[in-house]
């Protein structure tokens, strides 16, 4: 490879269980890739939370494996290394202090549910309850989203009080930790998250694209605690010495769903799903913030540059899903690796009448319920360890085809993604989008073709495509005109009657969830 084919953009993919970090050369190709799994704390019942050091230790090891495997492949990432992109877990919440560069406490993840008595609180106290802040940041009162984390610790832990009130906290989301500590940390680390994953925190305006004050006034949290705000797709600052790869720019950052809106090269109109620890299904509506009617939420979908146009989306936000596969594996025993489960559900031809809501830690959309948790139905003595593993991965497909219903009540035919045959037709990626029990069930219970695309961790390439937009490796026209390239098309094998009829069963056993949270104590 000669010196001016040396030009490779790197992404870190930083999510909920693991971590991971591909170089990918000029033709957007990954030429050496490595991950590392990270521990999964849960010190009570619905609470989930990382060590932020440990995740900030499994992105220096990914980096260092990565480059190796590269360059033993004969690739020059040494020199021709031209950019990092960063993408993350969304809405998962750390402060640190600026003084010593430790965390003040574990990272909140997204999914921890301890918050519930504080958004009980809020929707009693506030006008308009649960939907007191759609108007301006496009969600509803969860504890989903950051804010209501953020209160949490304040209240409740006295390392995060002091520090605030001393003016020694930062508050971030794993962007901007990662960010924080990438561009020097104490002493010359840059404060900075970016539009994607400050719109999911509860706290930014995605209108004006900035901390919103009235918000912050009513929830009581301090404006010098927050990060900068900048685009998706710009030069935010360069890797410090002390790592691998110093004096790189990191130009782009999306969360990671944003991030695989862009790898998937959705326009306006386009949907896409991604099956990764719970499933994300975003629709770019472009320019237009729409606000939904039916349990999704209004978020950005990206923002490519300083003075590009705002891209807005509807999203529906599933808790769990391949984090149901970790659960066989990890508590029941049931496999021991996350792909023995389509071994194992392929065995049998149905689940036999089960039906599985894995609403671990309550129900996002549509449904909207901290007060569900999970339920397995419709066991006899015939059901199996392969019916209970076909049921799981039914549920994750069920729970698409919800959000999806929903989507296109709140869309029209605006959002009807359609294929040259006039069929809707949906977008997905995501370490489960491998298995094909899964794609050919999610293409059965939606009635319409599932489309994967040869490259499934667009999470990844998404963050490297905005980072090599900001430095010139890529143009935005390059980067859209690639989405179709060898992908593999799962149509439906089921007809109206029988996925009416799964549906209904689905619709019962969802119901069976709610008000079952006391229970569980």
């Amino acid at each position: 490879m000669s010196e001016e084919e040396a030009v490779y953009v790197g992404s870190i993919d930083q999510g909920t269980t693991s971590t991971r970090f591909i170089i990918y050369d000029k033709h957007a190709h990954p030429v050496g890739s490595h991950q590392v799994e990270f521990t999964q704390f849960y010190p009570e019942a619905g609470w989930v939370e990382h060590d932020p050091v440990e995740i900030l230790e499994s992105v220096r090891v990914c980096i260092a494996k990565a480059l190796d495997k590269a360059t033993a492949d004969g690739h020059n990432v040494d020199s021709g290394l031209r950019a990092i992109g960063l993408t993350n877990q969304r809405e998962t919440t750390l402060l640190w202090s600026k003084s010593t560069g430790m965390p003040l406490y574990n990272a909140i993840v997204w999914m921890d549910a301890r918050t519930s008595a504080i958004c009980r609180k809020l929707e009693e106290e506030l006008p308009g309850g649960r939907t007191h802040f759609v108007e301006t940041c496009g969600l509803p009162i969860s504890t989903y989203f950051s804010a209501v984390k953020l209160l949490w610790l304040l209240e409740n832990v006295d390392a995060v009080r002091q520090a605030v009130n001393t003016g020694d906290a930062l508050f971030g989301t794993v962007d901007a930790w990662l960010i924080w500590n990438l561009t020097g940390g104490v002493g010359g680390g840059l404060h900075v998250t970016d539009v994607s994953n400050a719109s999911r925190t509860m706290l930014m305006n995605i209108k004006t694209l900035d901390w919103d004050k009235p918000t912050l006034e009513t929830l009581g949290i301090p404006a010098d605690i927050l990060p900068k705000i900048v685009s998706n797709s710009e030069v935010i600052g360069t890797i410090a010495k002390g790592w691998l790869i110093p004096g790189v720019p990191i130009s782009g950052c999306l969360g990671d769903q944003h991030a695989a809106m862009l790898g998937q090269g959705c326009h306006k109109g386009e949907a896409k799903s991604t099956y990764g620890t719970g499933a994300f299904i975003l629709i770019n509506t472009g320019e237009e913030v729409i606000q939904s009617k039916h349990g999704l939420l209004g978020t950005l979908a990206f923002k490519l540059g300083p003075d590009a146009p705002t891209n807005y989306a509807l999203e529906g936000s599933i808790a769990i899903a391949g984090a149901a596969v970790q659960w066989l594996r990890d508590s029941l025993g049931i496999i021991s690796s996350a792909r023995e489960i389509e071994e194992l559900a392929s065995s049998v031809d149905s689940t036999g009448g089960v039906y599985f809501v894995p609403a671990f830690n309550g129900l996002f959309a549509p449904w909207w319920r901290d007060d569900a948790r999970g339920v397995c139905i419709g066991i006899t003595r015939f059901t199996n360890k392969a019916h209970i593993a076909r049921a799981v991965l039914e549920s994750m497909c069920f729970q698409v085809n919800d959000v999806l219903d929903s989507m296109h009540k709140d869309t029209g035919e605006n959002g009807e993604v359609k294929n040259e045959d006039g069929e809707f037709l949906l977008r997905v990626d995501g370490g489960a989008t491998v298995n094909n029990l899964l794609m050919q069930t999610q293409a059965d219970l939606l009635g319409c073709p599932v489309v994967r695309p040869a490259d499934i961790e667009t999470t990844a390439l998404g963050a490297a495509y905005a980072a090599g937009l900001a430095v010139g490796v890529w143009t935005e026209e390059e980067i859209f005109a690639t989405k179709a390239e060898k992908s593999t098309v799962f149509c439906p094998r089921i007809d109206k009657e029988q996925r009416k009829k799964k549906l209904e069963c689905w619709y019962k056993a969802v119901s069976r969830t709610f008000d079952l949270a006391d229970l569980s104590l």
